[in-house]
């Protein structure tokens, strides 16, 4: 058991995109952990079905709640709600977003809308909701679901990278202005995960090594434990990302592109 959750046994945590792949993987080593849950995401469905699997198998209370965060003012609504059932969250997990792989102009601006809305504006309008009532209590945890696409801009995979950056350096200003509150930030940096990401991105990842989401969530437990502001999941995810600090920024780029020109799926 990770020894710094042990102190959030009987505490409440809030997961987006909790229905499947890593925000499930979360789910359920949370719920074994004896913590409780407030699970959300767009299939209420598979919560649901997901809810009761863990309180017929943990003694916890699990508490659904379907929502696209997508959507304007979502964040608020799932706040507000939170509020209405009288529910304290002292562990935050954003996890739910999505990316496209394609040349730039071969999406529409509605999916750009879309995708900034969930993966950027949603993160920071949850952290900044649920904030105020942990520095009140003066402890708790946010995860802001990264990605190692935030360390280099990423050609066909532009405007997915830059929102992964955005919640790469937001977490890690956050850690730095409450270092002292009690709160802990915790940005998680995953590579290609065995999860529905790649079939939503229409991403071809042949030949390419992918974590499990169970190598996601321990990694993240380690770095709870080790008081980290990031941890980027996997040694050659790791090594891959300090490739910037090597090589200039337009080789970078260069050097991308090549590799990913021949992944993407040209619209017809």
């Amino acid at each position: 058991m990770s020894s710094y959750l042990s102190a959030f046994q009987g505490s409440t945590a809030l997961i987006t995109g909790a229905s499947s792949g890593i925000g499930k993987a979360y789910a359920q080593k949370l719920a074994s952990l004896g913590i409780h849950l407030i699970l959300t995401a767009r299939s209420e469905q598979k919560l649901k079905e997901l809810a009761h699997e863990l309180q017929k198998k943990y003694p916890i209370r699990v508490e659904v709640i379907g929502l696209d965060l997508a959507h304007q003012h979502a964040a608020q609504k799932l706040f507000d709600e939170v509020q209405a059932r009288q529910l304290s969250v002292e562990i935050l997990i954003n996890n739910a977003g999505f990316g496209k792989w394609s040349q730039f102009l071969d999406q529409s601006a509605a999916t750009y809308n879309e995708m900034i809305m969930l993966n950027i504006n949603s993160v920071t309008s949850l952290c900044y909701l649920f904030l105020p009532q942990m520095l009140t209590s003066k402890k708790g945890i946010m995860i802001n679901i990264a990605s190692t696409a935030a360390f280099q801009p990423l050609p066909y995979i532009a405007v997915y990278g830059a929102s992964k950056s955005y919640v790469l350096h937001l977490t890690e200003a956050l850690a730095g202005e409450y270092a002292a509150s009690g709160i802990k930030f915790l940005a998680v940096c995953p590579g290609n995960t065995e999860t529905n990401f790649t079939q939503v991105a229409n991403a071809d990842t042949r030949g390419m090594k992918s974590s499990s989401v169970d190598e996601v969530v321990s990694a993240t437990l380690k770095a709870l434990d080790q008081n980290k502001a990031s941890i980027i999941v996997g040694c050659n995810n790791y090594l891959t990302a300090q490739l910037p600090r090597v090589l200039s920024r337009q080789k970078m780029i260069d050097v991308v592109e090549r590799i990913l020109r021949t992944r993407i799926v040209k619209a017809s």
